[in-house]
């Protein structure tokens, strides 16, 4: 009987060696897979290289990971925003190793990975220092510049929910990154909201196949959502929002 649950996060990541390589879904804090960092955090593995869009939010989740000093190097497409304190005093301190990445470049390079695809030529970052030692082609007129593939040792992702297979439906927004790092990864590890009964999930719903899915950990609701609708969350400085409050500044 497959079956690709187990009890809790610690267990979940128990087996992340130092040195390895992690793709963390989230952008920004949407879809961030918090409670799998923390478990991170917890288990000590170091000399980590991160795969993120971002360079952590605040105190919590991929920034408190960085805080531990457990990550070597962060391969990412925005590391600097209003709330990134702690991704920018490793930097200017150098202890941390950035590897800047165009957005889109990060996508697909990620999404090649999980393809089967070598390389691929891409204008983004044509004529710019990210373009520095890198093989260069004029097609149909127009620079582009050799990109490969980003693979990982694991993927941590949060998704709404699963089976037991590992069949994942993710919550709107919250989606972003986790496909395709899902596809990129030896081994990828997810949290969900609540893992379903086999059939439960409309197989047209299914985001990502259980194929490509290790292991499944239920972390329970999203303490911002009640039944699956916003209930209020927090701002940039961590102060309460209730969904009225959301309503009015839009």
């Amino acid at each position: 009987m497959i079956d690709k649950t187990v009890a809790d996060a610690a267990s979940a990541v128990a087996d992340i060696p130092d040195g390895a390589t992690v793709m963390i879904g989230g952008f920004g804090r949407a879809g961030q897979p918090v409670e799998l960092i923390d478990a991170l955090i917890a288990h000590g593995a170091g000399d980590l290289t991160v795969v993120n869009n971002n360079a952590g939010n605040g105190d919590t989740g991929l920034a408190a990971l960085l805080a531990k000093g457990l990550v070597r190097k962060i391969v990412c497409s925005f590391p600097r925003q209003s709330d990134s304190w702690v991704f920018d005093e490793l930097y200017r301190s150098g202890r941390i190793e950035l590897e800047l990445v165009p957005q889109g470049n990060l996508a697909e390079r990620i999404r090649a990975a999980g393809a089967g695809i070598g390389a691929f030529f891409s204008p983004t970052g044509v004529g710019t220092e990210l373009a520095a030692g890198k093989e260069e082609r004029t097609i149909d007129g127009r620079r582009y510049v050799l990109e490969h593939p980003i693979t990982a040792d694991f993927a941590l992702i949060s998704a709404l929910r699963a089976d037991r297979w590992g069949n994942l439906v993710y919550r709107e927004t919250a989606r972003n990154f986790g496909p395709i790092m899902a596809t990129a990864a030896s081994t990828t590890i997810v949290q969900v909201d609540e893992i379903v009964p086999l059939g439960a999930i409309d197989p047209e719903a299914v985001v990502t196949p259980g194929i490509f899915v290790n292991r499944v950990v239920a972390v329970g609701e999203r303490r911002w959502l009640q039944d699956g609708a916003f209930v209020g969350g927090v701002d940039l400085e961590g102060r309460p929002v209730d969904a009225a409050t959301e309503e009015a500044a839009r």
